[in-house]
C-alpha cells in the first residue's frame, strides 16, 4: 500500500510540475510593456465599500493620483456602512483636486444578490451615466500605484482583451500572513494557470476581484453583473461569462497592494472558509474528492518520508522536495524565507480544514458570512 502511495503521489507532481501551464514559476507578471494609445479611452473606477473607515482614505488617494492622460472618474459605493467610509471618501478627494469622485449610498443588497455584487451594480449604473469605454473593478482595501490605469489600458487595447486583471499583492507581515498568504496565490495559480486563462482557446477563466478592467461593451453582452447576482467567488464567475466573449488576461503585479490586514489565523481563516466551499460548488461529492486529493497530493509524501522505510520513504522525500522546490517562487515573489517551502504540507492541511469548515458553515446556513452578512443560506436538509 505504501508503495503505491508513494507512485500515486509521486505521478501527480510530475503531472503537476510538467504539465499545469508552469503555474508554480509565476512568470505571468504585469512586466509586459504594452504600445502606448493614441488615444486614451474613458474610464470609470468603482469600489464598494462596506465598513471600510480604515483604508477607504488610501484607496481613493491612489485612484485619484492615476496618472492617466485620459478621462477618468471614481464612483464609491457606501453598501450600507455604520462607519465614516463615505465622509473619509469625500474628505480625501477634496485634498487632490483635478478628479472626479462620485460617492452613492445603498439600503443593502436586494433579494437575490450577494451585497458586493448589488453594490457594484449600482455603482455600475452611475458609472454608466459619462459612457466610459472601460470599468475599472477594485476593493476598498486596493492601492493602485500611479502608472497602474494607463498600464492596464494599454495591455487591454494592445491584446483586445475584454477583461484585464491584476492579482493584487496582499498584506505579509503577521505570522498568519506569512504561514498562508504565499500559499494562497499559490494555490490559486494551481487551480487556475495564469497561462491558460491568457490563451483565448483555453476554457479556464478566473480573474481577482481586486483589480479588474472591464470593456463596458463586453459585460452589457453578457447581461451585465445581474447574470452572476448571487455568485459568491463574483470574480472568476465574471472572467468565465467574459472570456465567452473574447480574450482575458491574468497577471501577479507589484504595481498593486492590498493594505487589508489578516493579523491572527482566526481571521484568515474566516477569510478563506467564506467562499472555500463555494469553489467547489457546495458539493459534497466535489468535497471528497478535494480531502482525497489534497491527501494524496500534500500530506501522504511527508508522512511516507517521516514514518515509512524503504522505496516509499525515499519516494515521499523526493516528491516533497519537488513540493518545495515548486513553492520557492511565490515565496521569492513575496520575500519570505525559503524555509516556508518544507511547512507547505502542513499549510495545505489547514486550507483543507478551512475547507471542511466552510462546508460545515455552509450546512449550517451560515455560508458566505462576511461583514456582519449571510450571502449564501444552504438548502432544506429535511
Amino acid at each position: 500500500m505504501e508503495s503505491v502511495l508513494a507512485i500515486l503521489s509521486g505521478a501527480v507532481w510530475i503531472y503537476l510540475l510538467s504539465a499545469r501551464g508552469g503555474f508554480w514559476l509565476g512568470r505571468v507578471k504585469d512586466s509586459i510593456v504594452a504600445s502606448r494609445p493614441n488615444k486614451w479611452p474613458a474610464v470609470v473606477a468603482v469600489i464598494p465599500a462596506r465598513n471600510e473607515s480604515e483604508v477607504i482614505a488610501a484607496s481613493v488617494q491612489s485612484l485619484l493620483r492615476q496618472d492617466y492622460p485620459g478621462a477618468f472618474q471614481v464612483v464609491v459605493v457606501d453598501d450600507d456602512s455604520n462607519d465614516e467610509t463615505s465622509a473619509i471618501a469625500v474628505r480625501t478627494a477634496a485634498a487632490i483636486p483635478g478628479r472626479s469622485l462620485t460617492v452613492i449610498r445603498t439600503n443593502g443588497p436586494s433579494p437575490g444578490w450577494t451585497g458586493k455584487l448589488w453594490a457594484l451594480n449600482q455603482g455600475i449604473a452611475t458609472a454608466e451615466k459619462s459612457q466610459p469605454e472601460y470599468l475599472l473593478l477594485t476593493d476598498a482595501d486596493i492601492v493602485h500605484a500611479p502608472d497602474t490605469l494607463a498600464w492596464l489600458v494599454a495591455q487591454s487595447l494592445s491584446g483586445r482583451f475584454v477583461l484585464t486583471s491584476l492579482m493584487a499583492k496582499l498584506r505579509c507581515e503577521s505570522f498568519a500572513e506569512r504561514s498562508h498568504v504565499p500559499a494562497f496565490i499559490y494555490f490559486f495559480q494551481m487551480l487556475f494557470p495564469f497561462s491558460w486563462v491568457c490563451r483565448s482557446h483555453s476554457k479556464t477563466a478566473a480573474a481577482a476581484g481586486g483589480c479588474m478592467l472591464i470593456c463596458r461593451d463586453a459585460l452589457a453582452s453578457v447581461g451585465g453583473l445581474a447574470s452572476i447576482h448571487n455568485a459568491l467567488i463574483d470574480d472568476c464567475s465574471l472572467a468565465a461569462k467574459l472570456k465567452k466573449t473574447g480574450s482575458i488576461w491574468l497577471g501577479l503585479t507589484d504595481r498593486v497592494h492590498s493594505i487589508r490586514p489578516y493579523d491572527t489565523l482566526s481571521d484568515v481563516q474566516k477569510m478563506i472558509s467564506r467562499s472555500a466551499y463555494a469553489q467547489l460548488r457546495n458539493s459534497p461529492w466535489l468535497l471528497l474528492g478535494t480531502i482525497a486529493g489534497m491527501a494524496i497530493t500534500f500530506i501522504i509524501p511527508p508522512l511516507l518520508a517521516i514514518f515509512v522505510v524503504g522505496l516509499p520513504r525515499y519516494l515521499g522525500l523526493a516528491t516533497w522536495a519537488a513540493m518545495a522546490l515548486s513553492f520557492m517562487p511565490t515565496l521569492r515573489f513575496y520575500r519570505l524565507s525559503l524555509l516556508w517551502s518544507m511547512a507547505l504540507p502542513g499549510i495545505a492541511l489547514l486550507y483543507l480544514y478551512y475547507t471542511v469548515n466552510s462546508a460545515y458553515k455552509y450546512l449550517r446556513r451560515r455560508g458566505g458570512q462576511w461583514k456582519g452578512r449571510v450571502h449564501v443560506d444552504a438548502p432544506s436538509l429535511r
